[in-house]
């Protein structure tokens, strides 16, 4: 227990002890007439009120992240998204949520299903609606927010776009270096074989950075006739590491149910783009040779098969554990509240660490596949 609370308990700060609880009754009568009910001088106290970053340690009952409340931990995974929280932590979640609503004269009705139930039930604290009014003024997070995959991350990162540019750039860049470094003076005469494997990087790159990102959770309850392993992992957060928002906690089940999960997909995307990789490189090259016969025996095939697996079952533990440990450990727990008041300097660290990160990932896959033997040392 000493260590699970070392990776999954989040440091009570100065601003969590000294946060004021709101005045007034937390049942609030419904949307439509509740501004009448709060004073000017509480709705001027909480224009001045921000929360940041978004994933917040609460030390109230249910909110804390190693809460004993949370009901996720057993075979069928709990109800709602891993919810824990008490209803006096969903009660001002409503409230906070709704009074942002009003004063920036939004209807609840003009917001996205799975958002305006969230706030509906308290699930969500009233800084991811501040975050989401923000992010409605820029023409393109606005177009992307109508992807519920994208608009559950970025509420939760605001730099997800950002990181996920970076990660991008950074694996076209190596991996073309990569590619001329092995092809040299037949580079350009490969030019499709390239093309082929850049963009397989590029989806795999996207992918590593999709899935492990921490999310706000919109996810509606399945059915109840749904079965206990499918609600078990829909209850279980997108990032093993990531800090639970007020009124939401994860058992140390459900966050190793986040890593077995993301291990699965991650393994489908690595098998699926190797092997489409190695596919068409084999075939290029059985290609050449049968044209020119001079340079037939002089560059061996991949085996596919085996290749393919290979790289999938890397990318499932090795780049699965990395990418959790950068996005919810480095960046989210360290980087943001640090940094989070400078996102230029918070931008320049993340770059660094991703980039650092995708050196590391090509020497363990070098050193990984001359281990099985899938790759030999010259």
């Amino acid at each position: 227990m000493a260590m699970t609370s070392c990776f999954f308990t989040v440091p009570i700060s100065e601003s969590n002890l000294t946060r004021p609880h709101l005045a007034f009754s937390p049942r609030l009568p419904s949307s439509s007439s509740f501004t009448g009910v709060i004073s000017a001088k509480s709705i001027s106290f909480h224009r001045r009120l921000t929360i940041s970053p978004v994933f917040s340690a609460s030390i109230d009952n249910g909110g804390s992240d190693n809460n004993n409340n949370n009901n996720g931990g057993d075979g069928g995974g709990g109800s709602g998204d891993g919810d824990g929280g008490s209803g006096e932590d969903r009660d001002r979640n409503r409230s906070e949520a709704m009074m942002l609503l009003a004063e920036s004269g939004t209807e609840l009705e003009s917001l996205p299903k799975d958002l305006a139930a969230a706030i509906e039930s308290g699930r969500i604290p009233g800084s991811v609606i501040t975050r989401f009014l923000e992010l409605q003024r820029s023409a393109v997070m606005r177009w992307l927010m109508q992807f519920a995959g994208f608009r559950e991350r970025l509420l939760a990162d605001d730099l997800f776009l950002a990181k996920l540019a970076m990660e991008c750039g950074v694996g076209v860049f190596t991996k073309t270096a990569a590619e001329y470094e092995r092809r040299r003076e037949n580079f350009f005469n490969e030019l499709e074989v390239v093309f082929a494997d850049v963009v397989m990087a590029i989806i795999a790159d996207f992918m590593l950075v999709y899935l492990p990102a921490p999310t706000v959770s919109l996810r509606p309850p399945l059915a109840l006739t749904a079965g206990g392993i499918s609600k078990f992992f829909h209850n279980c957060p997108d990032n093993a590491f990531q800090i639970a928002i007020s009124g939401t906690s994860y058992s140390l089940l459900q966050r190793l149910g986040a890593i077995a999960r993301n291990g699965a997909k991650l393994f489908a995307v690595g098998t699926t783009s190797s092997l489409v990789g190695t596919a068409v490189t084999n075939a290029f090259i059985k290609a050449k040779g049968a044209v020119d016969k001079t340079s037939e025996g002089e560059v061996e095939t991949v085996p596919i098969v085996s290749t393919s697996v290979a790289y999938g079952v890397y990318m499932a533990v090795s780049a699965n554990l990395r990418y959790q440990v950068v996005a919810g450990v480095v960046e989210q727990r360290f980087l943001e509240p640090m940094l989070h008041q400078h996102k230029l300097a918070l931008s320049a660290m993340c770059f660094a660490v991703r980039t650092g990160n995708t050196f590391l990932g090509s020497l363990l896959w070098v050193d990984y596949a001359r281990l099985i033997g899938i790759q030999k040392s010259h």
